[in-house]
């Protein structure tokens, strides 16, 4: 190849190779600080990308898992309030059984103290039924319970019992028709109330075990979606501080190409010398 001529201007080609280099990691610089990431698409570093992307993913199907955490939750604790108020009318049951234990109460006292007692006894009905959150009521016979997520993968689950506290079972044995119409009928429901009063303790107290554990698996999961968000951060979030000072030295570098290039285009332009 000659080495003076019009039709290949070698350092031309050298230099233009050079700057459209510089153009091009100058481009990736830019992309870098304008998204804040060093691997934004699978083709910047596929392997890295697919594991990030792999990490996004459990993270995302961790809100699904806090979800049904939180529902769980909120459902155990409407059940324990309403658990509560059951325990609080059937302490006022007892009194007014043994109140109406009393042989020596006349007949208009012993009906007003049964009527009481009917009334507290249907409240226990009402505040059953009316104890469900998001259609599930953990003390209404027909539950089989609640089941949460307890992982991304959907394979593991934290599980609440129901507590049946409707009248007439295993738990709170007052009959749905009990009433305190004699001395002796009163005497026995003082018993039966009673041992209704330390089951409605029993059941609440599981309850509340459920709920805590509810409260501590949603705190681990969502320390455990930070880590995961960190993990992917580390992996394709750009250094702007060094992106920065790299965009400097790329512009000046530019700039250089530019110069070096306008330098090589002219120089073929020394050869008309030789012609005058």
């Amino acid at each position: 190849m000659a080495l003076n001529s019009v039709n290949t201007n070698v350092g031309a080609m050298v230099a233009l190779q050079n700057l459209q280099k510089t153009n091009a990691e100058l481009a990736t610089t830019q992309n870098r600080i304008n998204t804040g990431k060093s691997i934004n698409s699978a083709k910047d570093n596929g392997a890295i990308w697919a594991i990030a992307q792999s990490q996004r993913s459990e993270s995302a199907s961790l809100n699904a898992v806090k979800s049904s955490l939180q529902r769980g939750q909120s459902t155990v604790d409407v059940a324990l309030s309403a658990g509560e108020s059951i325990s609080d009318l059937l302490t006022q049951m007892k009194t007014l059984a043994l109140s109406a234990s009393d042989t020596s109460l006349g007949t208009s006292a012993r009906a007003s103290l049964n009527e009481d007692f009917i009334n507290l006894r249907d409240q226990i009905t009402t505040v059953v039924a009316n104890a469900s959150f998001d259609g599930t009521n953990l003390i209404n016979a027909g539950t089989a319970g609640f089941k949460a997520l307890a992982n991304a993968k959907g394979s593991s689950t934290i599980n609440v019992a129901q507590q049946n506290l409707s009248l007439g079972g295993t738990i709170v044995t007052v009959a749905a028709a009990g009433v305190l119409d004699t001395a002796a009928n009163a005497t026995t429901m003082i018993a039966t109330v009673d041992a209704s009063i330390k089951n409605v303790s029993t059941a609440l107290s599981k309850l509340g075990t459920g709920s805590k554990a509810f409260e501590n698996h949603l705190t681990f999961v969502g320390k455990l979606q930070d880590s995961l968000d960190a993990g992917v951060g580390n992996l394709v979030d750009a250094d702007l501080a060094k992106e920065s000072a790299r965009l400097q030295s790329l512009q000046t570098k530019q700039q250089l190409g530019v110069q070096a290039l306008s330098i090589a285009n002219s120089s073929t332009s020394i050869l008309l010398g030789l012609f005058r």
